[in-house]
């Protein structure tokens, strides 16, 4: 059987619900990464990582701030010198504080201007007699007494150290991350709120989801496409805003649908649709909303991607994409699931999968957000069921990863083009 072998990224968010970083997380030949020092294991994690941040980093990882937990083995391979020092924070968990060498590594890394954090803090002397080597400490918020949490904030933040909880998966454990005054904190739960509803339930009736379920499909109809943006006067004025803008730089300028249609493009239409359905208009984005944005993007490359390698579905590619794209749609619309799902133009099996996780799609569906939450039980067995060989996930991960980044940088600098907001043309 091939050997499972994933990395995944989740976010870390401060107090506002702002993306402070992104946790690296990785996980190994059925085990997830520890600090065994004196096992093989930890020499076949290293090669492993080692391998993949050679190939990937510049590409998928640069310009965020990435929280990675190195190994004495990782940091005597001086695998941070593949990231900047202003993108990554090399954490260190108690395998290296009680090596006799590494910490003298992480200092010269810290000379480096690397920032240092520190996993699972311990209310113990041997950490306290080091924190001002660290610039965060992270403390388990499932496995850390309220005593012992307090204890550590307080001196932490006396020493002006970044406090960050961490394993908070339920709401409980979030409201007492607020208790206990953290900075920022990461866990299932924080991965899976980081958004609130935008809108009501009266904007199902906007032509956003015909206009998605049109452009998505095999054979892409331009006269209907431009038939259902040309019903919708907020479509109209937003599309012909942005084609108009310094970002295409036209000579003359586009005046009617048709035109910003051929102008654009089907497949960057397909983008700049869903960020103009999803905006507040004049209003702009707040963080929530870029997050939604992006988590959208992502899903939908996901499920396109792992549709390529599955096995016997009974969607298109095309449908797979909606399936992620849709999946967010409790947090645009304030509505059951059921009740926004009811109306959609789409197949039967994407309904079942979104609402149920049920089938073939439903398994599909449900290996993308287990692969999000980092659920490596799961991972192997729909992995299986769908016939998709597991060795290839981590790639077809960060591979949408940066396809989204692509992606999210097209639609800011359009944004960033677009010319001050004037009267709507007419359609």
């Amino acid at each position: 059987m091939t050997s499972s072998k994933y990395i995944v990224r989740q976010p870390i968010k401060d107090l506002k619900g702002k993306i402070l970083g992104y946790e690296i997380q990785y996980h190994g030949e059925n085990q997830a990464y520890t600090t065994e020092e004196s096992s093989s294991n930890d020499f076949a994690a290293a090669d492993t990582i080692y391998s993949f941040l050679t190939q990937n980093t510049n590409k998928v990882l640069k310009g965020s701030l990435n929280f990675m937990t190195f190994t004495t083995t990782l940091l005597m391979k001086q695998t941070p010198k593949l990231f900047d020092p202003r993108d990554l924070v090399i954490q260190v968990d108690d395998s290296v504080i009680i090596h006799p060498l590494a910490m003298r590594f992480v200092e010269r890394f810290a000379k480096e201007g690397y920032r240092i954090a520190v996993n699972e803090f311990q209310f113990s002397p041997r950490y306290f007699s080091i924190m001002d080597r660290f610039d965060y400490i992270k403390i388990n918020f499932k496995s850390t007494t309220d005593s012992s949490i307090r204890n550590i904030v307080e001196v932490a933040h006396s020493m002006k150290k970044l406090c960050i909880a961490t394993g908070v998966d339920t709401e409980e454990l979030y409201q007492k991350a607020f208790i206990m005054e953290v900075d920022a904190m990461e866990g299932r739960w924080v991965a899976e709120n980081l958004f609130t509803a935008v809108h009501s339930s009266s904007y199902l009736q906007s032509n956003f989801f015909r206009l998605m379920v049109a452009i998505n499909e095999d054979d892409p109809k331009v006269d209907e496409i431009e038939q259902i943006i040309s019903m919708d006067a907020m479509l109209t004025y937003s599309l012909l805003k942005i084609v108009n803008s310094g970002y295409f730089a036209l000579r003359n300028r586009a005046t009617d649908v048709h035109q910003a249609i051929v102008v654009m493009g089907l497949g960057q239409l397909r983008q700049w649709i869903y960020l103009l359905g999803t905006g507040n208009g004049e209003e702009g984005m707040d963080d929530s909303q870029e997050e939604f944005l992006k988590l959208s993007f992502m899903r939908a490359s996901f499920c396109s991607e792992l549709m390529k390698l599955a096995k016997n579905l009974p969607i298109s590619r095309n449908e797979a994409y909606l399936m992620g794209m849709f999946s967010t749609l409790n947090y645009l619309i304030a509505a059951p699931m059921e009740e926004i799902l009811a109306d959609l133009p789409i197949s039967q099996e994407v309904k079942e999968a979104l609402l149920n996780q049920t089938g073939q799609c439903g398994a599909l569906y449900k290996l993308a957000i287990s692969y999000e939450r980092a659920d490596w039980g799961a991972i192997g067995k729909l992995a299986e069921q769908l016939e998709i060989p597991v060795n290839l996930l981590t790639n077809t991960y960060f591979q949408c990863l940066d396809e989204v980044n692509g992606i999210w940088r097209q639609l800011m600098e359009t944004s960033e083009g677009l010319a001050p907001a004037g009267a709507a043309p007419t359609p």
